[in-house]
């Protein structure tokens, strides 16, 4: 498993939340939802994103935009056009007075505007839960993020139009399938950039000493593992791994696992039949007693708050 599946192999979309917003100019939105991730695909037209203090940034046909919550940003045709739409958490669109706009907006299945042959056609899917393993990238990632058109190669985005319009069986777990499909696709190839800014555990995976060990880590979190049973795994001595692996990691390799076990363990716990027992157990901790008391050391909350909704702190 290398370093963006295993990012994303706990959190995935469930019943996330997607449309096709079809709108004529002029046209602004303020997005208040306080979702911890957005993905918006521009297929025709173009607009304008600004978070509240930011610089604007222009979206082309074929751009694709990542947000990351929670603070609110505007989309608009034009920098000057003011806020007709408020959405609120729960993707509530209502007026700048508070009227609802949810029937008058609708116009079709999982399609929502101001005209069903609006010159600008955005899809958006927005992530309702945040799960913790997502955090360790999330934390590394501006704001907004934008891949170009032409950037990505892939069939995803006129698909995922042509699945919003259906409803057949499954087809909730359809779509969130190919959101996530997209928002990994989009991710992977804004890392590949040089100036991302890729977090050290992600370009470190493919160091020949360090990569093992990640990948080590990664794919077994729940195995008890030592700086020398990683050095021998890697084929490095334990003075070398431990090393080279703060050097491009950023923090030594006990330290790493113990944060990637207890990222692992806030995400499954929000899992509804997860026990602490069997979540410990799942990464590497021998009792429900050993895992909540490193989980409190290190977040500052309990296993249980934290499973009735609780935000953890940022990583930073």
């Amino acid at each position: 498993m290398d370093a963006l599946a295993s990012l994303l192999d706990g959190p995935r979309a469930r019943n996330a939340f997607l449309i096709r917003a079809l709108l004529d100019p002029p046209w602004c939105l303020r997005v208040q939802s306080r979702s911890p991730l957005c993905v918006v695909a521009m297929v025709r037209g173009d607009a304008w994103v600004r978070h509240d203090g930011g610089e604007p940034v222009h979206l082309d046909p074929g751009d694709i935009m990542v947000t990351c919550g929670p603070d609110p940003y505007t989309v608009a045709d034009d920098l000057a056009t003011p806020p007709h739409v408020i959405i609120h958490p729960g993707e509530k669109c209502m007026t700048p007075d508070g009227r609802s706009l949810t029937e008058e907006l609708t116009l079709g299945v999982r399609s929502w505007g101001t005209n069903p042959d609006g010159k600008v056609l955005m899809l958006v899917g927005s992530y309702q839960m945040q799960g913790e393993v997502s955090r360790r990238l999330l934390t590394v990632l501006p704001r907004l993020l934008t891949v170009p058109a032409g950037t990505l190669d892939t069939p995803l985005v006129p698909l995922l139009n042509a699945e919003l319009v259906k409803n057949e069986p499954g087809q909730e777990a359809v779509l969130d399938r190919l959101l996530d499909l997209l928002l990994i696709a989009v991710l992977r190839a804004w890392l590949a950039r040089p100036d991302a800014g890729s977090p050290g555990w992600y370009t470190a995976h493919t160091d020949p000493v360090v990569g093992p060990a990640l990948r080590m880590i990664h794919n077994n979190p729940a195995h008890p593992w030592t700086v020398a049973s990683l050095a021998a795994g890697s084929g490095v001595s334990r003075a070398a791994l431990a090393r080279r692996f703060t050097d491009l990691v950023g923090e030594p390799p006990m330290k790493f696992l113990t944060g990637w076990r207890l990222a692992l363990a806030a995400d499954l716990l929000r899992e509804p039949d997860a026990t602490l027992g069997s979540v410990a157990r799942k990464v590497g901790y021998g009792s429900a007693f050993a895992l909540s008391a490193a989980f409190k050391r290190e977040h500052g909350v309990s296993p249980q708050r934290h499973r009735e909704g609780v935000e953890l702190p940022v990583l930073v």
